[in-house]
């Protein structure tokens, strides 16, 4: 399946790096996460994306051109210009990126890439979030249900310990555990083309009009993943993905 992916925004919460470059290309391990991001799907066989570029566009696209020559050692002539490219790094990605906009909100990104999406169901995700989904799976469930549109439900980390109390008595206490009451969105969609229907224009937020009407008609599933899952929205949430990836144990790497 074709993967889209929403990276226009502005990121004005992780605004020490945002200033500078978009927040899809905020590194974690010296890399981008956009870069981690599609580096996961393409493990599962999933290598055509589709960017939907917004703030700092020029910065994404600068990166995707110069790809191949940063990622692998090459010799320049500067008498004659040539460049003999060394063990050349090859990814078999298919890259589309289009500039949706500086304020086109969620919704309407995914409505002005409808001509490059086709008519085929397609995955769709943020530029700011790392998991361990297996997509195979999450495919196999969209296509069971027969619905048109699926989300990945996760239960994130609590910020501080969680207790359980009976009156005033505690009894238990767990110290940053996952969220043990309540769902949120993390981001990892299946969409049917028919999506695009449900999106007016530039002003239009998926996260609204579109999934509010899509499960109040009954065509909104979920696929509970229960394993890692941490967007970067704070320097926190980039300390930590950092920690991770210093300590070898990053749990979305593949």
């Amino acid at each position: 399946m074709k993967v889209v992916i929403l990276a226009g925004g502005f990121g004005t919460r992780l605004s020490e790096y945002t200033e500078s470059i978009p927040k899809p290309m905020v590194p974690v391990g010296g890399k981008p996460i956009l870069w981690h991001i599609m580096n996961r799907y393409a493990h599962f066989g999933h290598n055509e994306f589709i960017l939907a570029l917004g703030y700092k566009a020029e910065v994404v696209k600068n990166y995707f051109l110069s790809m191949r020559s940063v990622n692998s050692d090459f010799t320049v002539n500067l008498s004659s210009g040539d460049i003999e490219v060394h063990d050349e790094s090859k990814l078999d990605w298919k890259i589309t990126l289009v500039d949706t906009g500086l304020e086109t909100l969620t919704g309407g990104r995914i409505k002005r890439l409808q001509d490059f999406i086709g008519d085929e169901p397609f995955m769709l995700t943020y530029g700011d979030g790392l998991s361990d989904v297996n997509f195979t799976d999450l495919i196999h469930f969209h296509r069971n249900h027969g619905k048109l549109m699926t989300v990945t439900a996760v239960r994130p980390i609590a910020r501080f310990g969680e207790l359980s109390m009976d009156s005033d008595l505690v009894t238990s206490f767990e110290e940053k555990p996952q969220v043990n009451k309540g769902w949120i969105n993390g981001g990892f969609f299946v969409c049917q083309p028919d999506l695009l229907d449900y999106i007016s224009d530039d002003k239009t937020v998926l996260e609204r009009e579109p999934l509010e009407n899509l499960s109040k008609e009954q065509q909104l599933m979920a696929f509970k993943h229960h394993g890692f899952w941490q967007c970067m929205d704070t320097k926190r949430d980039k300390d930590h993905l950092e920690e991770l990836w210093a300590s070898k144990e990053a749990p979305w790497l593949v």
